[in-house]
């Protein structure tokens, strides 16, 4: 535990900083908030993007969807983005309310709307509107701005009064610039990493339509290819409908709960590898324990990217596990299908089509089992081809998860740093006071 005669800090409201270091109000520090405008929106597309809370995430902008401020609106270029500008979410649920996020100029030109509002600083304290990008989202500040939110349970919001009560520290400004360029070098390396898995995923989809329709054979096969519908593939076993509210840690038995193929889980789920819900063996003695290679489909999802998603297990080697509560288990029948490649079925494009043409339900998509067993598939009658697709398939993914698992790794590192750094615990050489 660090205590107050550590040499070179001191203590203040903020807790133990540098000697050097100030504790300033963001009232002191800001010389301007600038509110968005109230712009109508809509996802056609114009020439004035338009960033939205939603856009906003911990730090970063989010552009998977982006909406446009309609043509009939005028723009007022004092809410045009500029590189460095920080923009805060004054409104939203509780739980996402003042969210801070910094522009880096991904797009050649936004606009910014009513909810967000630009931060601007006096430059003789602040000189980095990027360290004050990582100051105010450490999880200290994150409660900070929480705490201080009044609303109702669903929507909350941060007044520019209360805001500007906050007390943040202030490092010397070459200092905070420092800081800040340590800090985006770990970014530009995540955000590296995060281009090198999107192409990754790209060559991986592409390649998977090719040998998953056999419009591309490997070397060495040239046999004919089936279509068989899954019920003629499978057999579909009973499953579960015990909810999460029964699961535990201490169980008898594994048990698959569909909202974890949707969450946690992608294409396979390695028994080995992965931590399991249990459940007491007596709420579930009528249901058949799971086998290498099944197939298990979530039967419901929230959006249709969602419809048929599945994994297939591996590694069970004996253990003992249940498919539950909105799940279906798909035994393979007469060995027509090889381990490794059921997985990647329901990723093809035509099959997940149909799945979204079966599905039934308004805010919440089902998939029938009768209909279900009628969505035919194109596949090799030869299980040696399957074995062999599904070998390139499983190297493509093994691949991506050492880039993802290399990024976790410097996402943590960020955050260390961030806790060391913006705190004053370590200093930056030649920055000691």
């Amino acid at each position: 535990m660090i205590t107050e005669e550590k040499k070179g800090l001191k203590r203040t409201d903020v807790g133990l900083i540098p000697e050097d270091w100030e504790v300033k109000s963001m009232g002191d520090l800001l010389v301007r908030s600038e509110l968005g405008g109230n712009y109508s929106n809509s996802e056609e597309l114009t020439e004035n993007p338009l960033i939205k809370m939603g856009n906003l995430d911990r730090g970063s902008i989010n552009l998977s969807k982006v909406e446009y401020v309609k043509n009939d609106n005028k723009v007022s270029e004092k809410h045009l983005l500029k590189k460095g500008d920080l923009l805060f979410n004054t409104r939203n649920t509780p739980q996402l309310v003042g969210k801070i996020a910094v522009w880096r100029n991904e797009l050649k030109k936004a606009y910014y709307n009513s909810n967000l509002l630009k931060l601007e600083f006096d430059e003789s304290y602040i000189s980095s509107n990027f360290f004050m990008n990582y100051l105010l989202n450490t999880e200290y500040f994150i409660e900070k701005l929480s705490s201080i939110a009044t609303g109702t349970t669903s929507v909350a919001a941060i007044y520019t009064r209360d805001l500007y009560k906050l007390d943040v520290p202030v490092p010397p400004t070459e200092e905070q610039q420092a800081i800040a360029s340590t800090l985006s070098d770990v970014d530009e390396l995540i955000r590296s990493l995060d281009g090198l898995i999107q192409k990754k995923q790209a060559i991986k989809k592409g390649t998977m339509q090719q040998l998953l329709t056999g419009k591309k054979r490997l070397p060495g096969f040239d046999g004919e290819w089936e279509v068989k519908a899954l019920g003629e593939c499978f057999d579909f076993l009973k499953t579960g409908t015990q909810s999460r509210s029964a699961l535990n840690s201490y169980g008898d038995i594994g048990y698959i709960h569909y909202g974890d193929i949707h969450s946690k889980w992608d294409l396979f789920l390695d028994c080995d590898n992965q931590k399991i819900p249990k459940i007491d063996s007596d709420k579930v003695k009528s249901l058949p324990q799971l086998q290498e290679g099944d197939l298990i489909i979530a039967d419901a999802s929230e959006d249709y990217e969602g419809v048929g998603k599945s994994i297939e297990i591996k590694n069970i080697s004996g253990k003992k596990i249940v498919a539950g509560l909105h799940t279906m288990l798909m035994r393979a029948k007469n060995e027509l299908l090889a381990d490794g490649y059921k997985a990647y079925i329901t990723s093809i494009e035509s099959v997940k089509k149909k799945l979204a043409q079966i599905a039934t339900g308004t805010t919440v998509y089902g998939l029938s089992k009768t209909k279900l067993k009628e969505v035919e598939i194109y596949l090799p009658k030869s299980i040696e081809e399957q074995k062999a697709i599904a070998q390139i398939l499983s190297d493509m993914d093994r691949e991506l998860q050492t880039l993802r698992q290399m990024r976790e790794k410097y996402v943590q590192i960020k955050q260390g740093m961030m806790q060391q750094l913006l705190t004053g615990r370590i200093r930056i050489h030649g920055m000691e006071g």
